[in-house]
């Protein structure tokens, strides 16, 4: 029983960001659960080989930031039970360096892109009537005041209110909302320049975890998969730290 209950046979997802790390992970583990998958990223070259990876995915080369792109998308498919709204971009810069064109990027991709791909699909599941599992992409960022990470971290915020704003709006439609608060993520995105710089980061952030070691971008694939499936029926409105430990807030 417990196993079927991450059985996706028969259901389709969207899922952006899709092109690599822990997008690409998302869309091959719920490919992997039985799910039609539809992968969306600007990169094509990186949705092409998400798609040889796994059978039953299929590709969208679009701008989450634009709000028309999403939707024909999201309205090709034949129908829509899971997103995992994952696209994101990370900048550094503290808050006296912070530049209106800074701000602006990373709040376009990070809150509007995920605000778009999030009401994309709560209308269409409202549409189907008949439920349907959206997972968002927060942070740890979230509980912690990280040196730098002044843009990163206000967008997984707002994110984090989007989520249980949207779970108390969709939930009376059977659709659940729940976000994912990743730790520190062995992803393209968290490269270093070099290797010396990548390991002595990694070595770092593993010494604060009471797991000591880093996550990769499948430990938070199993994450978006729990709260896709019927496994996660009755969470909501929730965030889900896969952290190794790092923060453990109330």
């Amino acid at each position: 029983m417990a196993v079927k209950a991450y059985d996706l046979t028969g259901r389709t997802a969207f899922v952006t960001g899709a092109a690599s790390g822990i997008g690409r992970a998302c869309a091959l583990l719920l490919a992997q659960a039985g799910a039609t998958v539809h992968a969306a990223d600007r990169d094509a070259r990186g949705l092409e080989e998400t798609a040889t990876l796994a059978k039953d995915v299929r590709t969208h080369h679009l701008d989450v930031t634009d709000r028309a792109q999403l939707h024909a998308a999201i309205a090709s498919c034949e129908r829509l039970d899971v997103l995992a709204a994952v696209a994101g971009i990370m900048h550094s810069s503290t808050v006296l360096e912070t530049r209106d064109e800074d701000l602006d990027r990373v709040w376009d991709v990070n809150f509007k892109g995920v605000l778009y791909a999030c009401q994309e699909a709560a209308g269409r599941m409202i549409g189907q009537g008949s439920g349907g599992s959206i997972v968002t992409m927060a942070s740890g960022a979230v509980d912690t005041g990280g040196a730098g990470l002044l843009c990163y971290g206000v967008t997984k915020a707002a994110v984090v209110q989007l989520t249980k704003t949207l779970a108390t709006e969709a939930g009376p439609h059977g659709i659940r909302v729940n976000a994912v608060a990743p730790g520190w993520i062995r992803t393209p995105m968290t490269d270093r320049p070099d290797a010396t710089a990548q390991a002595r980061t990694e070595a770092s952030m593993a010494r604060l975890a009471p797991l000591k070691r880093v996550g990769e971008a499948e430990d938070i694939a199993h994450a978006v998969l729990y709260l896709a499936s019927d496994a996660s029926a009755f969470m909501t409105g929730q965030i889900l730290r896969p952290n190794g430990g790092v923060a453990m807030p109330w």
